[in-house]
């Protein structure tokens, strides 16, 4: 099973003349229902509240077939605007809170027994949350697929150095670590994205994946150092671009659970992929990104809609 762990909110995204719609959301909330949705069994640790945005969250999770150990509290649903321009891009505003007090028990459990975990974005930066997340990846990681996907959000964590300490922080744990181009520029100004890649495999991770929007992905690991490896993006015309990083992590994380890369012997088997291995997986995981950014909203392709994709008349 994999246990995702982080924030869970409502989107209220606003396009150009258009009514604003709620839209469940969080990028860990998205990666948990997107690999639930390729077929491996997924259970997602966050917090939401007992009100309506909380029923709204809780409902798509089990609709498709999110475990939930954790259900809601006492406090509100934390809220995200996202303002889409022309291009379908998102800026986002949030009113969050995240503590993890209700959820100390399950986080024990994981720190023990897991077998893949993965984190990011808010829950791993934001306090007083952010401590609980990096305490159960440092204890889990002898035994887990750990993986990481910073998704930082400036207007939460505003000071970069303070970022970029989190961010290394479960670099150093991780096996799996996928960012944006945005997200490294914006923790390394002063640094290539290429160098920045390297300097997290120096520091720990096995395999890093960089997004670069329409240009696709681009990969590294010691064995495909120092070119790395780039796929083009997967071409749609584009409703918005909501979720569209979550998706790819999500088929990420499912084409090396459908490999059988995970528990205490994960780091080693991701060390043994071949370049073939990896087109493999960055071709399987640009066709689920594509496929969200062709639809509004966060939502994240089934296997069976990404089988027709990649397996056209099978």
């Amino acid at each position: 099973m994999l246990t995702v762990i982080g924030e869970a909110l409502v989107d209220l995204v606003q396009r150009p003349g258009v009514e604003s719609h709620a839209h469940p959301g969080g990028s860990p909330m998205n990666v948990a229902v997107g690999v639930s949705r390729l077929g491996h069994e997924t259970q997602f640790i966050g917090r939401y509240g007992s009100d309506a945005y909380g029923d709204l969250i809780e409902e798509h999770l089990r609709a498709s077939g999110v475990i939930l150990p954790v259900g809601a509290d006492a406090k509100k649903t934390s809220v995200a605007q996202a303002k889409t321009g022309e291009t379908g891009a998102a800026d986002y505003e949030f009113d969050i809170d995240w503590s993890l007090d209700a959820a100390e028990a399950a986080l024990e459990e994981v720190a023990k027994k897991a077998t893949a975990v993965h984190v990011g974005s808010i829950g791993a930066m934001l306090e007083p949350g952010a401590s609980a997340v990096l305490e159960t990846v440092r204890q889990a990681a002898p035994h887990a697929l750990i993986s990481y996907d910073p998704n930082c959000r400036p207007t939460i964590v505003t000071d970069a150095s303070v970022a970029r300490e989190r961010a290394e922080n479960l670099v150093r744990y991780a096996h799996v670590v996928k960012a944006s181009d945005e997200d490294l520029l914006w923790l390394y100004p002063h640094r290539a994205l290429e160098d920045s890649a390297r300097a997290w495999l120096d520091l720990g991770a096995s395999l890093v994946v960089i997004t670069r929007g329409e240009m696709g992905p681009w990969a590294l690991t010691r064995k495909t150092s120092p070119e790395g490896l780039a796929l083009p993006a997967y071409r749609v015309e584009v409703a918005d671009t909501v979720g569209a990083g979550d998706s790819l992590m999500a088929a990420l994380l499912a084409a090396l659970l459908d490999r059988d890369i995970e528990g205490k012997d994960a780091r080693a088997a991701i060390e043994l992929l071949s370049k073939d291995d990896l087109k493999e997986i960055l071709a399987f995981s640009v066709v689920a990104a594509g496929i969200t950014v062709s639809r509004q909203g966060a939502n994240p392709p089934t296997r069976e809609e990404l089988d027709a994709v990649l397996y056209p008349g099978q």
